[in-house]
């Protein structure tokens, strides 16, 4: 019998007093009571909108009548069809932009749990499954994977489930990219990446760390007979930060999110022993208003930050975070400062940060965004008193490769023009 609650199942977790001393897990799963009960709520539409607005076309209501005959391990196989990081994915995927958003359910309340359940499936998996994947036969093919994030681990999987041998070339010493420097241990464990990528090294998978495409192998080079790749991916990502080009971001105390979650994450510098420390500050002041703002905010907070705040231009509305993230911010005490724009940050005689100086906005006409602009309120200025400042408004593309690969066209934004990289590796592969 469907369960026709309007409400899905809530996603139990820790205490926000608590969490927010420790990185442990926020989110700690469903149990099988709660996975079978919301599993109930699918009514397994023959359509499948819930598909359609999956990026990688998971047969979600597939994976969930698994679930409700109780074959987990079924159910990981009807994913596992689709994707290779069913576990990541389920923990920080935007379902709620995605796949849950054509839920029907949604339509008359709260769409299914889908993100939980492919959580719950993928750590079912993880924590009962002792049995090796099957290898495919080699094609003979070799292909070049150059970046470990979820990208480059999505197509290493799925080329190495089609019989290539692929190798993923990674600039830092752990594979995972973003996921191992960049999301904090509390929305993501580290051992469940790992996990993820000792999966893939299992099907055949290998993985070179510590290789800086561009400076220790050129992208030219890994078509020549000395490496023999037909094909090259390049999965790079986005890690150049962005900056605000107001006074002050000299100042000591100030941190790119990237380089201050890169040392919490990967360096673990919340630890006593941390080869990598990071100071321990009063009170951050952290701009932006995405997953990562909110990242960067509650790392802050466990480092033991008596107050954090959100800078944000625009209203709560325009949040670029996710729901679930924004809320479990505000119930770890964050404070958010929004309609507030930075527009210099102030030092003392030493040059380390007192201060940033606010304006407050209000919104006008919607932009080309689609959002409604921001429009500065003269007169409104006013310092919030801090001791750090991290910028979380964007990144964009390291030109490393761009400026170290002949005939590669990028966009305006660093971004690879995709035609013209099909062309170039058509051209190689006939050179070959």
């Amino acid at each position: 019998m469907p369960n026709m609650s309007l409400k899905k199942n809530p996603m139990p977790s820790q205490d926000p007093i608590e969490r927010a001393k420790n990185f442990k897990e926020v989110a700690l799963g469903y149990t099988e009571e709660i996975a079978l009960d919301e599993a109930e709520r699918c009514l397994n539409c023959k359509n499948k909108p819930c598909t359609q607005g999956c990026p990688v076309q998971i047969n979600i209501p597939g994976f969930i009548s698994k679930v409700k005959e109780k074959d987990y391990e079924g159910a990981y196989e009807v994913i596992s069809q689709s994707s290779s990081l069913p576990a990541v994915c389920g923990r920080v995927c935007p379902q709620e932009a995605q796949c849950e958003k054509y839920c029907v359910r949604g339509n008359k309340g709260e769409p299914v749990g889908i993100g939980r359940l492919e959580r719950f499936v993928a750590d079912w998996h993880n924590a009962n499954s002792t049995a090796a994947p099957a290898v495919p036969e080699k094609n003979g093919k070799k292909v070049a994977v150059i970046g470990s994030g979820p990208s480059g681990l999505t197509c290493a999987g799925d080329l190495a489930k089609k019989g290539y041998d692929v190798t993923v070339f990674e600039a830092l010493h752990t594979a995972g990219g973003v996921l191992v420097y960049g999301i904090p241990e509390f929305r993501l464990p580290k051992a469940i990446v790992q996990k993820e990528v000792e999966g893939l090294k299992a099907l055949g998978v290998k993985v070179e760390t510590n290789v800086v495409i561009g400076k220790t192998i050129a992208v030219d080079e890994l078509f020549t007979e000395e490496f023999g790749f037909d094909a090259v991916f390049i999965g790079s990502g986005a890690g150049l930060p962005s900056f605000m080009k107001i006074p002050g971001e000299n100042l000591k105390g100030v941190y790119s999110a990237n380089e201050f979650l890169t040392r919490i994450n990967l360096m673990k510098a919340y630890k006593e022993n941390s080869d990598t420390p990071i100071k321990k500050n009063t009170r951050v002041a952290v701009v932006g208003g995405g997953n990562v703002a909110m990242d960067a905010a509650r790392s802050a907070k466990r480092l033991g930050a008596e107050e954090v705040y959100i800078v944000y231009r625009r209203s709560k509305d325009e949040l670029p975070a996710r729901k679930e993230e924004v809320e479990h911010a505000e119930e770890e005490g964050i404070i958010f400062q929004l309609l507030n724009n930075p527009v210099e940050i102030t030092g003392d005689e030493n040059n380390f940060v007192n201060g940033i100086k606010c304006i407050k906005m209000e919104l006008g006409e919607p932009d080309q965004s689609g959002r409604r602009k921001p429009i500065e309120i003269p007169g409104s200025e006013y310092v919030i008193d801090c001791d750090c400042v991290i910028i979380a408004i964007g990144t964009t593309p390291n030109p490393l490769i761009k400026s170290t690969t002949e005939g590669l066209e990028t966009n305006k934004k660093g971004c690879i023009v995709a035609e013209e990289l099909e062309r170039l590796l058509l051209n190689q592969s006939m050179k070959n």
